[in-house]
């Protein structure tokens, strides 16, 4: 028994391998010759090559959308950093050393806050915990407390026109103006790191680009461009722009990130611009006094302020052409200013009438004209959605 049962088991196993020696494939004839340097492989499915997209600055948080630098700013989408600060809009008032605090709900001022010589432009801080008064004259930075509205100690800061911030947090730029300097910062004690002299007069806005490797300058004295490294903290493009009297100001990114809009005062309209080719751009006029660039709350359209006819202009992305454009009653001198969190209100100070105006995006009807101090300049709405600032009156991403 004991012998049939284990020739038995051996037919059985021998059985068992010819059966799976039958079921596999044979190797074909000179496949050994194939896969050795005598032959090529046979052919493998070819896949089409997607391009990687270049690296953003390092540390800086990734775009929300691809398409859309600033999907992270649609309506009341407040980070909670600052979704319980009070709404307020801070008027710098230039000629009256000052800081106007208005109440959007009322369209009163509640507040006057003394502050340096000349106070240019209200900055939210990278992190947006903090509002910087850029007092040019005075060489200051004040610090406002958005959360409480307590004023800080004033920070010695020579020359600060207006104030950037890197995409990653890592530097504050100061605009120095007559210095002809870009003052690279510590974000938080404003000490200084690096500071970029400039051959141009006047840098005084800029904008970054979407992966935050570069930004753009405008040289208003000069009727210049810059191209500054963001990483190197270097010039590494200028330009004169192809107008006599040229005076740009303001500079916005387009959503997609592939257009640059500069406005300017002398040529009554926005210099548009291909950033990363850095050619000369061309003019698309808007308006006399071109000044201020604003981004509506969806991304589709720009408000520009023409300060020298009091109007505002709209600009349809899209399109890529001018759609319209409000009148202010009884005229006015629309500058700076930002768009309400709920992206419902429009809100530019009137440099040379001494009052601010609020606009209604729908309808383009001026909702207020409120009296403030003499000269009012960069005035910033705040709170507003986004991650993070990159300063001037309010860019966020």
């Amino acid at each position: 028994m004991t012998t049939i049962t284990r020739r038995t088991i051996a037919l059985l196993a021998g059985a068992l391998l010819a059966a799976l020696g039958g079921c596999a494939d044979p190797a074909p004839k000179g496949r050994a010759d194939a896969l050795g340097t005598n032959g090529a492989a046979p052919p493998a499915k070819v896949r089409k090559a997607v391009p990687a997209a270049p690296p953003g600055l390092p540390g800086m948080p990734p775009v929300l959308d691809p398409d859309d630098v600033y999907a992270a700013d649609r309506p009341n989408q407040l980070s909670p950093v600052v979704k319980d600060f009070p709404s307020r809009v801070y008027v710098p008032n230039t000629n009256s050393n000052t800081v106007s605090v208005i109440d959007p709900r009322t369209y009163k001022v509640i507040k006057t806050i003394p502050v340096g010589v000349q106070p240019q432009h209200v900055v939210p801080s990278w992190d947006m915990k903090t509002l910087w008064v850029n007092n040019n004259r005075g060489h200051t930075l004040t610090p406002i407390n958005p959360a409480t509205g307590a004023v800080g100690k004033p920070v010695e800061v020579h020359d600060p026109y207006n104030l950037y911030f890197t995409p990653n947090g890592k530097h504050a730029v100061v605009m120095a103006s007559m210095d002809r300097e870009l003052v690279f910062r510590d974000p938080h004690t404003m000490n200084r790191v690096k500071t970029e002299p400039v051959t141009c007069a006047g840098v005084n806005h800029a904008d970054f680009s979407a992966d935050g490797r570069y930004f753009i300058v405008s040289c208003e004295f000069s009727g210049e461009l810059l191209k500054v490294d963001t990483e190197k903290m270097k010039v590494v493009g200028q330009q004169k722009l192809p107008f006599q009297g040229a005076m740009p100001q303001d500079v916005k990114i387009s959503p997609d990130g592939k257009t640059f809009y500069i406005a300017d005062m002398m040529a009554h309209g926005m210099w548009v611009l291909d950033g990363k080719k850095f050619t000369t751009p061309r003019l698309l006029p808007t308006g006399k006094g071109c000044h201020g660039l604003y981004i509506s709350r969806d991304s589709r359209e720009m408000y520009v302020s023409n300060r020298g006819e009091g109007s505002i202009s709209l600009f349809d992305f899209k399109e890529k052409r001018l759609t319209k454009k409000w009148h202010l009653p009884d005229g006015g001198s629309p500058d700076m200013g930002g768009v309400s969190a709920d992206g419902k209100v429009l809100w530019l100070s009137g440099r040379y009438d001494d009052e601010v105006y609020a606009i209604d995006t729908t309808t383009g009807k001026q909702l207020a004209r409120i009296p403030v101090g003499g000269g009012p300049h960069g005035l910033a709405v705040y709170p507003q959605p986004g991650r993070y600032s990159l300063g001037h009156t309010g860019i966020f991403r």
